[in-house]
């Protein structure tokens, strides 16, 4: 690939994210595992996901973002992608009602999907490019990868919850003694 006018070689270890993301179907369910209700649902404030919004959100994205555009890209990447709309799937889908057992496990279950799909896969192309009509090109390869990101991002946001639930029962006492988030 050029950049800048020079050849960049890429190489993916395809193999480890796909671990990485294998990995996530059984680390996503025990962190969130025994949570109440009232607590998977709880905000900070009116601008953040609760920790069920988050999953809601994962599963979504795992079904309807990252597997169908690799499949696309790796397919026939000049096929237009069909529009994500995380913030208005919130709403439509109601993630606020959504139960966290329910929602946890349709997500484990579109994940085994994927993690099966992409196994299956016989020499895929990464370098493979989707040119977006309002976006930088983007390759097999970075879609992959930024989906072992996006578990990552999520997972520090839930982390970043179970933290503030601590300080919010904490009601008054500090936190200070765990150390800085």
């Amino acid at each position: 690939m050029w950049v800048g006018g020079e050849v960049c070689v890429m190489a993916i270890n395809a193999g480890a994210i796909i671990e990485r993301l294998d990995r996530f179907v059984s680390v996503l369910p025990a962190v969130v595992s025994g949570l109440k209700p009232d607590d998977a649902l709880w905000q900070p404030n009116s601008e953040t996901w609760s920790i069920t919004e988050i999953i809601c959100h994962l599963a979504d994205e795992e079904a309807r973002d990252f597997r169908p555009r690799i499949q696309s890209t790796l397919a026939n990447p000049n096929q237009a992608w069909e529009p994500v709309d995380p913030e208005g799937w919130a709403i439509a889908r109601n993630y606020r009602e959504a139960d966290l057992e329910e929602v946890t496990s349709r997500f484990v279950a579109e994940r085994h999907r994927t993690i099966m799909w992409l196994w299956s896969l016989a020499a895929p192309d990464w370098t493979k490019v989707h040119n977006h009509p309002k976006h930088d090109p983007i390759s097999a390869g970075d879609l992959l990868t930024s989906w072992a990101a996006h578990d990552a991002l999520h997972l520090r946001q839930i982390a970043k919850r179970l933290f503030e639930l601590a300080q919010r029962d904490g009601d008054g006492f500090m936190t200070a003694y765990a150390g800085q988030w």
